[in-house]
Protein backbone atom coordinates (compact mmCIF):
# COMPACT_ATOMS: atom_id res chain seq x y z
CA UNK A 1 0.00 0.00 0.00
CA UNK A 2 1.28 3.49 -0.84
CA UNK A 3 2.09 5.74 2.10
CA UNK A 4 2.14 9.52 1.74
CA UNK A 5 4.29 11.65 4.03
CA UNK A 6 4.19 15.41 4.41
CA UNK A 7 7.42 17.21 5.32
CA UNK A 8 6.82 20.71 6.68
CA UNK A 9 9.34 23.38 5.61
CA UNK A 10 9.89 26.43 7.81
CA UNK A 11 12.13 29.40 7.00
CA UNK A 12 15.45 28.09 8.31
CA UNK A 13 14.72 24.36 7.97
CA UNK A 14 17.77 22.58 6.59
CA UNK A 15 16.99 18.87 6.81
CA UNK A 16 13.81 18.69 4.74
CA UNK A 17 15.50 17.25 1.66
CA UNK A 18 17.28 14.62 3.74
CA UNK A 19 13.90 13.57 5.18
CA UNK A 20 12.33 13.52 1.73
CA UNK A 21 15.14 11.39 0.29
CA UNK A 22 15.12 8.90 3.16
CA UNK A 23 11.36 8.43 3.19
CA UNK A 24 11.27 8.13 -0.60
CA UNK A 25 14.04 5.50 -0.53
CA UNK A 26 11.86 3.41 1.79
CA UNK A 27 8.89 3.59 -0.58
CA UNK A 28 6.88 6.58 0.66
CA UNK A 29 5.45 9.33 -1.53
CA UNK A 30 6.48 12.71 -0.11
CA UNK A 31 4.83 16.16 -0.24
CA UNK A 32 6.78 19.25 0.84
CA UNK A 33 4.50 21.60 2.82
CA UNK A 34 5.36 25.28 3.28
CA UNK A 35 4.81 26.55 6.83
CA UNK A 36 2.35 29.26 5.70
CA UNK A 37 -0.18 26.70 4.46
CA UNK A 38 -3.33 26.60 6.57
CA UNK A 39 -4.21 23.01 5.72
CA UNK A 40 -2.44 19.76 5.00
CA UNK A 41 -2.71 17.72 1.83
CA UNK A 42 -3.92 14.17 2.29
CA UNK A 43 -1.00 12.58 4.13
CA UNK A 44 -0.56 9.63 6.46
CA UNK A 45 2.26 11.13 8.51
CA UNK A 46 3.64 14.62 9.08
CA UNK A 47 7.36 15.22 9.58
CA UNK A 48 8.79 18.37 11.16
CA UNK A 49 12.46 18.37 10.11
CA UNK A 50 15.57 19.77 11.74
CA UNK A 51 17.10 23.18 11.19
CA UNK A 52 16.69 26.62 12.70
CA UNK A 53 13.06 27.57 12.09
CA UNK A 54 12.70 31.37 11.95
CA UNK A 55 16.31 31.60 13.08
CA UNK A 56 15.40 30.05 16.47
CA UNK A 57 14.85 33.54 17.86
CA UNK A 58 13.37 33.84 21.36
CA UNK A 59 13.52 30.07 22.01
CA UNK A 60 13.95 27.17 19.65
CA UNK A 61 10.58 26.48 18.06
CA UNK A 62 8.86 29.37 19.84
CA UNK A 63 8.02 31.28 16.64
CA UNK A 64 7.51 28.22 14.42
CA UNK A 65 4.87 27.02 16.85
CA UNK A 66 2.68 29.90 15.55
CA UNK A 67 3.18 29.15 11.84
CA UNK A 68 -0.25 28.70 10.17
CA UNK A 69 0.42 25.06 9.31
CA UNK A 70 0.80 24.11 12.97
CA UNK A 71 -2.93 24.36 13.58
CA UNK A 72 -3.45 21.75 10.86
CA UNK A 73 -0.63 19.62 12.28
CA UNK A 74 -2.28 19.80 15.70
CA UNK A 75 -5.63 18.74 14.25
CA UNK A 76 -3.93 15.86 12.44
CA UNK A 77 -2.32 14.70 15.69
CA UNK A 78 -5.49 15.03 17.75
CA UNK A 79 -7.32 12.93 15.17
CA UNK A 80 -4.78 10.15 15.73
CA UNK A 81 -2.51 10.92 12.77
CA UNK A 82 1.19 10.16 13.11
CA UNK A 83 3.68 13.00 13.58
CA UNK A 84 7.48 12.96 13.87
CA UNK A 85 9.53 15.95 14.98
CA UNK A 86 13.28 15.66 14.47
CA UNK A 87 15.67 17.96 16.38
CA UNK A 88 14.21 21.42 15.69
CA UNK A 89 10.95 19.63 14.90
CA UNK A 90 11.02 18.04 18.36
CA UNK A 91 11.49 21.50 19.88
CA UNK A 92 8.52 22.81 17.89
CA UNK A 93 6.30 19.95 19.04
CA UNK A 94 7.13 20.72 22.68
CA UNK A 95 6.45 24.43 22.18
CA UNK A 96 3.12 23.55 20.53
CA UNK A 97 2.10 21.38 23.47
CA UNK A 98 1.97 18.21 21.37
CA UNK A 99 4.75 16.67 23.46
CA UNK A 100 5.48 17.12 27.18
CA UNK A 101 8.49 18.99 28.51
CA UNK A 102 10.81 21.43 26.81
CA UNK A 103 14.34 21.64 25.39
CA UNK A 104 17.07 23.79 26.91
CA UNK A 105 20.74 24.40 26.12
CA UNK A 106 23.09 21.44 26.30
CA UNK A 107 24.95 20.98 29.54
CA UNK A 108 28.40 22.40 28.93
CA UNK A 109 26.85 25.03 26.61
CA UNK A 110 28.45 23.54 23.52
CA UNK A 111 26.99 22.76 20.11
CA UNK A 112 27.19 19.00 19.52
CA UNK A 113 27.63 17.31 16.16
CA UNK A 114 28.61 13.66 16.45
CA UNK A 115 27.43 10.07 16.31
CA UNK A 116 25.70 8.72 19.42
CA UNK A 117 24.31 5.40 20.57
CA UNK A 118 20.64 5.14 21.46
CA UNK A 119 18.94 2.33 23.34
CA UNK A 120 15.40 1.40 22.32
CA UNK A 121 13.55 1.11 25.62
CA UNK A 122 10.06 0.83 24.12
CA UNK A 123 9.85 -1.14 20.87
CA UNK A 124 6.05 -1.28 21.07
CA UNK A 125 5.45 2.11 19.43
CA UNK A 126 4.59 2.90 15.82
CA UNK A 127 8.07 4.42 15.51
CA UNK A 128 10.17 1.56 16.92
CA UNK A 129 8.30 -1.64 16.08
CA UNK A 130 11.17 -3.00 13.95
CA UNK A 131 13.52 -2.87 16.96
CA UNK A 132 14.24 -5.47 19.61
CA UNK A 133 13.96 -4.46 23.29
CA UNK A 134 17.23 -2.86 24.32
CA UNK A 135 18.57 -2.68 20.77
CA UNK A 136 21.25 -0.02 20.35
CA UNK A 137 21.10 2.30 17.34
CA UNK A 138 23.88 4.48 15.93
CA UNK A 139 22.45 7.83 14.79
CA UNK A 140 24.02 11.33 14.69
CA UNK A 141 23.05 14.41 16.69
CA UNK A 142 23.48 18.04 15.63
CA UNK A 143 22.15 20.52 18.18
CA UNK A 144 22.78 23.16 20.83
CA UNK A 145 19.46 22.92 22.68
CA UNK A 146 18.83 19.20 23.04
CA UNK A 147 18.68 18.99 26.82
CA UNK A 148 15.11 17.77 27.38
CA UNK A 149 13.48 18.24 30.76
CA UNK A 150 10.09 18.21 32.50
CA UNK A 151 8.69 18.38 36.02
CA UNK A 152 9.01 15.31 38.31
CA UNK A 153 5.32 14.35 38.17
CA UNK A 154 5.33 14.40 34.36
CA UNK A 155 8.48 12.29 34.24
CA UNK A 156 7.02 9.71 36.63
CA UNK A 157 3.89 9.45 34.50
CA UNK A 158 5.95 9.13 31.32
CA UNK A 159 8.08 6.37 32.81
CA UNK A 160 4.95 4.49 33.82
CA UNK A 161 3.56 4.83 30.29
CA UNK A 162 6.80 3.94 28.49
CA UNK A 163 6.87 7.35 26.81
CA UNK A 164 10.65 7.69 26.96
CA UNK A 165 11.20 5.54 23.88
CA UNK A 166 14.88 6.17 23.13
CA UNK A 167 17.60 6.82 25.69
CA UNK A 168 21.20 7.84 25.18
CA UNK A 169 23.68 5.14 26.13
CA UNK A 170 26.14 7.91 27.02
CA UNK A 171 24.17 11.11 27.63
CA UNK A 172 25.81 13.90 25.56
CA UNK A 173 23.64 16.89 26.46
CA UNK A 174 22.30 16.45 30.01
CA UNK A 175 18.79 15.42 28.99
CA UNK A 176 16.65 14.31 31.91
CA UNK A 177 16.40 10.52 32.23
CA UNK A 178 18.84 10.22 29.29
CA UNK A 179 15.86 10.93 27.02
CA UNK A 180 16.69 11.06 23.31
CA UNK A 181 13.20 10.40 21.97
CA UNK A 182 9.72 10.55 23.52
CA UNK A 183 6.11 9.98 22.51
CA UNK A 184 2.90 11.60 23.69
CA UNK A 185 0.51 9.66 25.88
CA UNK A 186 -1.52 8.49 22.88
CA UNK A 187 1.64 7.21 21.19
CA UNK A 188 1.08 8.90 17.82
CA UNK A 189 3.42 11.92 18.20
CA UNK A 190 7.16 11.25 18.39
CA UNK A 191 9.98 13.69 18.98
CA UNK A 192 13.70 12.90 18.96
CA UNK A 193 16.87 14.95 18.91
CA UNK A 194 19.03 12.54 16.83
CA UNK A 195 18.66 12.64 13.04
CA UNK A 196 17.40 9.30 11.61
CA UNK A 197 17.28 10.81 8.10
CA UNK A 198 21.08 11.08 8.22
CA UNK A 199 21.43 7.38 9.05
CA UNK A 200 19.46 5.61 6.32
CA UNK A 201 22.38 4.65 4.09
CA UNK A 202 25.37 2.50 5.03
CA UNK A 203 27.53 4.77 2.87
CA UNK A 204 26.73 7.61 5.29
CA UNK A 205 27.83 5.55 8.29
CA UNK A 206 24.67 3.80 9.48
CA UNK A 207 21.32 2.44 8.32
CA UNK A 208 19.80 2.49 11.82
CA UNK A 209 17.64 5.53 11.05
CA UNK A 210 15.76 3.41 8.52
CA UNK A 211 14.52 1.31 11.43
CA UNK A 212 12.57 4.32 12.70
CA UNK A 213 11.15 5.41 9.36
CA UNK A 214 10.58 1.78 8.35
CA UNK A 215 8.62 1.10 11.55
CA UNK A 216 6.30 4.00 10.74
CA UNK A 217 5.74 2.86 7.17
CA UNK A 218 5.06 -0.70 8.38
CA UNK A 219 2.39 0.61 10.75
CA UNK A 220 0.75 2.76 8.11
CA UNK A 221 0.73 -0.01 5.51
CA UNK A 222 -0.81 -2.41 8.02
CA UNK A 223 -3.44 0.21 8.88
CA UNK A 224 -4.22 0.77 5.20
CA UNK A 225 -4.52 -2.96 4.53
CA UNK A 226 -6.87 -3.41 7.47
CA UNK A 227 -9.05 -0.55 6.26
CA UNK A 228 -9.19 -1.78 2.64
CA UNK A 229 -12.48 -3.44 1.58
CA UNK A 230 -12.39 -7.21 1.27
Amino acid sequence: MSVRAGVVVFPGSNCEQDCRRSLHSLGADVDMIWHAEKSLPVVDIVVLPGGFAHGDYLRTGAIARFSPVMEAVTEHARAGGLVIGICNGFQILCEAGLLPGALQKNSGLKFLCKWVQLRVDNPATAFTSRAEPGQVLRIPINHFEGNWYCDPATLERMRDNGQVVLRYVDNPNGALDDAAGIVNEAGNVFGLMPHPERACDVLLGSEDGALIFGSVLDRLRTRSSAAAPA
